[in-house]
């Protein structure tokens, strides 16, 4: 049976990379939604608006938005479709691209309502990097301590109940 990490990893992962997938596929395509799309558009007009220096790279609201696009929906089929490091990846590449939008949200003055979806899908990223990243706890019998090549028990599992001595 899997563990409840596992499955609340792969359950994260799911979710986020269809999200991603979604919201990518809007920022390309009108197919799926005219007027996100058409919204997509103008937000993306006034982010370049408010960071001249973009303008001056030569980066238009078109690249931005495409290349934002591209990158959350192949983000998000990784996270959806790959297993291991590259989720991980997936997921930082992500969590960057979120930031990124939050400080484009900052910038024009948007209201909270705008990018709370942001901010959420943030949190839920960084959550989810967090639990990845831990360690698997291994059961107890499998608990091993390797000293001078010999395994020994971990000590606080080797130690003596509390308020009992042992005697060698």
């Amino acid at each position: 049976m899997a563990s409840p990490r596992t499955i609340t990893i792969v359950a994260l992962s799911v979710a986020l990379g269809l999200f991603f997938v979604f919201m990518g596929t809007i920022k390309l395509t009108p197919r799926l939604s005219r007027d996100a799309y058409n919204e997509m558009k103008r937000a993306y007009k006034s982010y370049v608006r408010a960071l001249p220096m973009l303008k001056k790279m030569g980066v238009s609201s078109i690249l931005l938005r495409k290349s934002i696009g591209a990158l959350e929906v192949a983000c998000g089929i990784v996270m959806t479709l790959v297993p291991g490091r590259p989720k991980d990846v997936a997921n930082f590449l992500l969590l960057l691209l979120v930031l990124a939008v939050l400080f484009f949200h900052q910038l024009v003055g948007d209201p909270l309502k705008r990018y709370a979806h942001a901010l959420v899908f943030g949190i839920l990223l960084t959550c989810r990097l967090l639990i990845a990243r831990q360690p698997e706890e291994l059961p107890p019998e499998k608990r091993m301590l390797s000293v001078n090549g010999e395994e020994q028990p971990l000590m606080h599992e080797a130690a003596p109940e509390k308020g009992k001595m042992k005697v060698s």
